[in-house]
């Protein structure tokens, strides 16, 4: 057995990706699939095609190398997180189209909570901001909206999951109804200091019991796939949602590092270690993983690691509003070129708050906004503009981090598509004024879900011998003065400030 398997299933397309025992790509696949948009501002997912998709690239990238199952140590799953999903026990048919976790249809619900004064109490069990954004609205709205659906839930008829359940159900023919704490903890369902599903909360939410999955180890075997499925059984042996894979995959096994993703948004997660470090700066405490008894290193026994969370809702995505909406750019590679034909934006700053602001703000109310502009203000400004304000919205989420935590944080390790912008990234370390360290393997999430099923298989003997796999492609040193930072952030927030007081009466 030379190899592990990962099933990376995304929120736009489904990967499997193959890694050898030096951490490296084996194979790879990939296939898209639907986004479904009913009404404005609902965002859902055929869970068939989920399930259609992530099989059908697991079997490709097998193909590729001519692989069976008897070459594979383990299956680590990694996954869009919070999307919810329902499904009858006994047919394995969802009773309605996954939610998925950019879905706003219950924010009115979560208005009505926070007004009922329900936000502390359930900050204080689950580590998150009272928001849509999480599952345990999404599952009380299918109950209340499916025809019968909650009366075929009391009685035990139905399964509630995240994608991880989803796939694990599917994967063992309907014989494991699982998730790991990682996933578990972003439902709002669940206490992540005493690590179960809490009763106060079911009870806010009116969610019966039956339908939860039961939590399991993120670094653990729970169980193998059907034989029908790659002919022979398959150990399932890693489990975790994509952002704390990730952090995994970085290698962030001490408390006070940090990596940040730059994908579609921003997410940056810093190890806390084994205490769930509650914050004042709006930022989500979350489980990072839980290993289990029979995971062999250390750092991975019988209690929780957990990490602080930072979200940006909008970092590719401002490229590709240059280039779709502003049309200044044919694609997104071409924003490098054009922000460095100058060599700063000439006091002009975008606020890319087209889908409002998240951590540290949890503003929806904010509005897009580019301030600053004179007559000499040309396409290479905005461009540049658009770069900084990724950059400068991570280094908000840092700052609150190195607040909250009280850990000065020495680098921060980056991965996502747009790592790959040198400009960028040097701007980033320019903002945070610490080291930005990029690694040569980019596809950490996948890398991560291997790396937790490995260890559990004992594909690798332990943390030590994946943190030696990690090797650095570039290192980005702050160039900018402690002056110079300090006088930028601040222009910055006051842009972000006139962004807010955008509202509609």
């Amino acid at each position: 057995m030379d190899y592990i398997l990962a099933l990376d299933q995304g929120t736009t397309s489904s990967r499997a990706i193959v890694f050898d025992r030096q951490g490296q790509v084996a194979a790879v696949a990939q296939q898209e699939f639907r986004q479904i948009f009913p009404q404005p501002g609902w965002v859902e997912h055929d869970a068939n095609e989920i399930w259609h998709t992530q099989y059908a690239v697991a079997l490709a990238a097998l193909k590729k190398r001519n692989l069976s199952a008897h070459h594979i140590s383990g299956i680590g799953i990694t996954n869009q997180r919070e999307t919810t999903l329902l499904w009858d026990r006994k047919t394995g048919e969802p009773v309605a189209n996954a939610i998925v976790w950019q879905d706003r249809r219950t924010a009115a619900r979560c208005d009505a909570l926070r007004k009922a004064g329900k936000a502390k109490m359930i900050q204080a069990k689950t580590g998150l901001v009272l928001d849509a954004y999480f599952s345990g609205t999404k599952l009380e709205w299918l109950l209340d909206n499916v025809p019968g659906v909650r009366a075929r839930a009391e009685r035990g008829e139905l399964a509630f999951g995240t994608v991880d359940s989803w796939l694990i159900w599917k994967l063992t023919g309907g014989r494991l109804h699982v998730t790991d704490a990682s996933n578990a903890s972003r439902t709002l369902l669940f206490n992540i200091r005493e690590l179960c599903w809490d009763a106060q909360l079911l009870s806010l939410f009116n969610i019966p019991a039956s339908v939860l999955p039961e939590v399991v180890p993120s670094s653990g075997v729970v169980g193998e796939t059907d034989v029908s499925l790659f002919g022979a059984p398959v150990r399932i042996a890693g489990i975790a949602g994509d952002q704390q894979a990730a952090t995994f995959g970085q290698t962030c096994y001490q408390p006070g590092m940090a990596k940040n993703t730059y994908g579609t948004g921003c997410f940056m997660l810093m190890n806390t270690g084994t205490a769930a470090v509650p914050s004042q700066s709006k930022l989500l405490t979350t489980v990072a993983w839980v290993g289990s008894e029979k995971a062999k290193p250390q750092a991975l026994k019988t209690h929780a690691c957990y990490a602080l969370e930072g979200s940006v809702f909008m970092a590719g995505a401002t490229i590709q509003w240059l280039r779709d909406g502003l049309q200044i750019i044919k694609s997104a590679e071409e924003v490098e070129a054009l922000a460095s034909c100058v060599p700063d934006t000439q006091d002009v700053y975008l606020v890319p708050a087209f889908a409002g602001l998240g951590t540290p703000h949890w503003d929806g109310h904010a509005r897009g906004t580019l301030l600053g502009m004179t007559r000499g203000t040309a396409r290479p400004h905005i461009a540049r503009a658009a770069l900084e304000s990724i950059a400068l919205q991570a280094a908000d989420v840092f700052g609150a981090m190195v607040q909250d935590s009280g850990i000065a944080l020495k680098e921060l390790r980056v991965d996502g598509g747009a790592c790959r912008n040198n400009l960028l990234m040097q701007m980033q370390a320019d903002f945070l004024g610490v080291p930005v360290v990029r690694p040569v393997v980019t596809e950490t999430t996948a890398l991560g879900a291997a790396y937790l099923a490995g260890l559990a298989t004992g594909f690798w003997a332990g943390v030590d011998e994946v943190s030696s796999q990690w090797a650095m492609d570039r290192r980005f040193e702050p160039r900018m003065s402690p002056d110079a930072r300090q006088a930028k952030m601040a222009r910055w927030r006051q842009a972000v400030e006139r962004s807010k007081h955008w509202a509609y009466d």
